[in-house]
């Protein structure tokens, strides 16, 4: 590691401020960790957050302080090509997000923070390049604390993929479960599972409450070496705010007010722009908060569009039935969104002007249809997924349909790993296939549901594969002439430095 006696003798040693850098604590400061994201050509963000005491509101005092950072391009940090201070303070939880610019593309990077004695580990990154010959990538969601420990992160960051993008439910808003082996039963089979560890608070709605669930999580080792092994792009799904919501509105309406959720929803904004390696800050200037979540990013032959399908989204319909609901009129409302016009608009218009190889839909949910009844005139579908807003995935699917080269879609949430073939009609898979949509199991939730899964297989011939009972991730490989998704799943959520394997493997040939 480059020491600070080592970093202070070099060329650059007097851009440091000590006067500035002073440390507040004898505690050590980057207990969260480092990461990086957003990558680009020639330019990534830069995260860490000094908290000498991660769980109580950090532990740094009120007021303006200096975090000096490098980054060079040897792990041993002695070829610098960028250092400087970037300032940050209680109002954003002394978070830290320092833009590197006039990087050159497709390379990786080392970085480093230094705050008083204290040195951060040191995190590689990676711009990227759009002529690359391939990509690889990582598809991450759904990390509950309590149900399992983050084996496959490890296993990630021993993989050091190009990026990591993970589409939603980083946290878990729910209170506090008891200690040890749990069983019970749910739709005929029997689960089987641990609480292993413990949140550290009844359930948040605050802004401190949601910056102490962040720390906790981002205390965990193997996801804090994730973070420092590649560039994550980000977009939240349900649990990052409060289960189920849409837009302003809340799943239990009846035990939170708008005024009480729309405060509540600018609080988790706020934590979560200050825990993630994304540029913007949220807009405060409505009630509600506003964030920049969805975007483009284009790594060798794929562009990836990671999109938002919460922030903007209409109020499911149908009822709460789970896993799913029968269909009712309010399904062929064409104004029912799961990302609003100006989303989907923008999305329209970068299928139609790109020239990559593979197109990707990174997003939070499902998008091919799933039934639960083998029955097709009484179907139950989910209606927090796209399920309940066809009208708009049909007009993406033919959107997809018009020379868009290899649409892959790329899902979480429903703790299931899945490859499924998305039809020109959905509901009829004797049309043409236009895409195919790659699920990601959870790294460590549990799937409550995964037995009305495997017994609705039948009724759903465009799955190809489905896989509930294993915790895990998706590696996908954007090759020169296949794009490549391994199912890598853990042998044991309960055990930290349990093995990881790959589950399955398919090519788009294969599908």
């Amino acid at each position: 590691m480059f020491t600070r006696r080592l970093f202070l003798a070099s060329s650059s040693a007097a851009l440091w401020v000590p006067a500035l850098a002073r440390a507040q604590s004898d505690k050590y400061h980057f207990t969260l960790g480092v990461a990086s994201g957003t990558p680009r050509e020639t330019s990534v963000i830069l995260w860490t957050r000094l908290a000498p005491d991660p769980f109580n509101g950090g532990g740094m005092a009120p007021g303006l302080v200096d975090v000096r950072y490098r980054v060079c391009r040897d792990e041993a940090m002695r070829q610098e090509v960028r250092a400087g201070l970037v300032s940050t303070s209680h109002l954003k939880a002394h978070a830290v997000h320092a833009r590197i610019d006039g990087l050159e593309p497709g390379r990786e990077y080392f970085y480093q923070f230094y705050y008083g004695d204290d040195e951060s580990p040191i995190g590689r990154t990676k711009t990227t390049d759009p002529r690359a010959g391939e990509a690889r990538l990582a598809l991450a969601n759904c990390q509950a604390w309590e149900t399992g420990y983050y084996a496959a992160y490890r296993d990630m960051a021993e993989w050091a993929p190009d990026a990591v993008i993970h589409v939603g439910d980083y946290i878990y808003e729910g209170g506090v479960a008891p200690l040890g082996p749990v069983r019970r039963e749910y739709g005929g089979v029997t689960l089987d599972y641990s609480v292993v560890r413990q949140h550290n608070s009844p359930e948040i709605t605050t802004l401190d409450d949601y910056r102490n669930r962040y720390a906790l999580y981002r205390s965990d080792r193997h996801l804090q070496a994730a973070h420092a092994a590649a560039p994550w792009i980000v977009a939240m799904d349900d649990h990052e705010v409060d289960n189920n919501w849409a837009g302003l509105i809340p799943q239990d309406p009846d035990k939170q007010s708008d005024f009480e959720f729309a405060v509540r929803r600018q609080a988790a904004f706020q934590a979560f722009y200050e825990h993630m390696p994304i540029e913007l800050p949220p807009n405060m200037m409505r009630l509600g908060g506003e964030m920049q979540m969805y975007g483009a990013y284009r790594f060798g032959p794929a562009q990836v569009n990671l999109l938002d399908t919460r922030q903007y989204r209409s109020d499911q319909v149908c009822g709460d039935g789970f896993p799913g609901d029968p269909p009712c009129t309010a399904l062929d409302d064409p104004s029912r969104t799961m990302t609003g016009e100006v989303q989907e608009a923008w999305l329209l218009a970068q299928l139609r002007n790109s020239d990559a190889r593979y197109n990707v839909l990174a997003q939070q949910t499902w998008f091919a249809p799933f039934d639960y009844v083998d029955d097709p005139e009484n179907r139950k579908r989910n209606m927090d997924q796209w399920d309940g807003y066809p009208v708009q995935r049909q007009r993406i699917i033919d959107a997809l349909a018009s020379d868009v080269s290899n649409p892959v879609i790329l899902s979480g949430d429903w703790h299931c790993a899945a490859a499924m073939t998305v039809h020109k009609d959905p509901d009829d898979p004797s049309t043409r296939p236009v895409a195919q949509n790659f699920a990601a199991t959870s790294i460590s939730s549990i799937c409550s549901w995964h037995g009305r899964i495997d017994e609705a297989r039948q009724a759903n011939p465009h799955v190809k594969y489905a896989n509930g009972t294993d915790r895990g991730y998706l590696r996908c490989i954007a090759g020169a002439r296949d794009w490549t998704a391994s199912f890598r799943t853990v042998a044991d959520a309960a055990d930290p430095d349990s093995p990881v394997s790959a589950h399955a493997e398919m090519t788009l040939r294969d599908m």
